[in-house]
């Protein structure tokens, strides 16, 4: 069951949802950025719990190259940073809401450049074009509130998949249950695997989809 805190922390985002999608964006970039007024605010770089999804999540991927690489709500790119190392030849997209986030980003990315970019971009309203080998998003969807801005959202993060591209969605469990069920429904889009890590203090579930040729 969900912590109270995490109940609260929902209905809010749940309200945001009830505004335009443009209004919506707006209230939450103002958020992150001032959530990000510190630096590693969640602690992705150094809280066990993190690293380990984080290495969960790198050991579902299958054993292939991935190309072209998007991580939609990278936050400081602390997990892009574990990509960039684990696919050497990958170019890699971070997108996040929070410009201030992105700002660290790519100062911890730096060794990268070249191959590893970040964007200020809404994963509700992007102009990226399809043809991306490896799509991750990772503990971003409870942000988004209601069904339609769901629906939508994993529209927008299929069709942004090249043929036979992987789409990695990795957030709590159970509640991952809701916020993948228009993944899982999607034309087009096979659901590949799903690893639930139950063992840990906040359980959370890594599940795979491929795109069709």
């Amino acid at each position: 069951m969900a912590k109270f805190p995490d109940l609260l922390h929902r209905a809010l985002f749940t309200s945001f949802s009830l505004l335009g999608r443009r209004s919506q964006g707006a209230v939450l970039r103002r958020y992150f950025d001032w959530w990000h007024r510190r630096p590693d605010p969640w602690r992705l770089s150094s809280d066990t719990y993190e690293r380990h999804k984080y290495q969960t999540t790198l050991g579902q991927l299958p054993d292939a190259a991935y190309p072209r690489v998007l991580e939609a709500g990278c936050s400081e790119g602390v997990f892009t940073e574990l990509l960039a190392t684990a696919y050497p030849d990958a170019e890699i997209t971070g997108v996040d809401i929070s410009e201030k986030a992105l700002e660290r980003a790519r100062l911890r990315n730096g060794k990268f450049a070249g191959r590893v970019r970040f964007v200020h971009a809404d994963i509700l309203d992007h102009d990226f074009r399809a043809g991306f080998d490896l799509v991750i998003c990772a503990e971003t969807l409870y942000y988004l509130g209601g069904g339609d801005r769901l629906r939508h959202a994993s529209h927008r993060l299929t069709s942004l998949l090249a043929a036979g591209g992987l789409l990695v969605l990795v957030h709590p469990w159970p509640e991952a249950q809701r916020l993948h069920r228009f993944a899982d429904a999607a034309p087009g889009l096979s659901k590949i695997g799903e690893r639930v890590e139950h063992h840990v203090h906040r359980p959370f579930s890594v599940s795979l989809y491929r795109a069709g040729p």
